[in-house]
């Protein structure tokens, strides 16, 4: 890690509360790049990704926008490990490379300090060189579980094949320089505990 880190990467499975750890860190002032909004342009009408997604998947995967159709991208990855393998080769690297540009932005804009949220930083080779620090919000699976139940309305078996799907706890817990252990928190535990986070960070 890096002595003054200034590009933190944050990460977490679903459910375990990284996008409300993301939202109370910009809140009190560290510049946030969203990867999964980044994903998401790349993705879109005219996105940056689209001419070789419809090369590579065929225009059935192409709503009427000249968008990616996400939920018959969504039901054919999780089918399909190989399909999901080149989805992920294709806006992967976009994405990383757009992160660093937005990053490169804030902190040339006077930001200290830059937290980019990426679901994937565990599954994707892309980020390691581009953080100076990885911090996972972390909890049991069962509580990602309860959280996603209560939040989505999915059912335990949809749940747990997207938790499958992703980095386990041990691979993302492998990566990280500091971890924020964000179970049995109460949201106001939760504030305190980001407060400190970035007290460290001199914000």
């Amino acid at each position: 890690m890096a002595l003054h880190p200034k590009r933190l990467g944050l990460t977490g499975g679903i459910g375990s509360g990284k996008s409300t750890v993301a939202q109370m860190l910009a809140e009190h002032g560290a510049a946030l790049v969203d990867a999964d909004q980044i994903a998401r342009e790349v993705t879109g009408p005219g996105g940056a990704a689209m001419p070789t997604i419809t090369q590579v998947f065929g225009a059935d995967f192409v709503d009427a926008r000249g968008a990616l159709d996400r939920d018959r991208m969504r039901a054919h990855a999780f089918a399909h490990a190989a399909a999901r393998q080149q989805l992920e080769a294709i806006i992967h690297p976009l994405v990383a490379d757009l992160s660093q540009q937005r990053a490169q932005t804030a902190l040339d804009a006077g930001a200290s300090l830059v937290v980019l949220d990426i679901p994937l930083l565990v599954e994707s080779k892309h980020w390691p060189a581009r953080l100076d620090a990885v911090l996972v919000v972390d909890c049991r699976p069962e509580t990602q579980v309860a959280r996603v139940m209560a939040r989505n309305g999915l059912e335990r078996a949809a749940i747990e094949r997207i938790l499958a799907a992703q980095a386990s706890r041990e691979q993302r817990l492998a990566h990280a320089d500091m971890v924020l252990y964000n179970d049995g928190l109460s949201f106001a535990a939760l504030q305190q505990e980001v407060h400190a986070l970035l007290q460290w960070f001199g914000l």
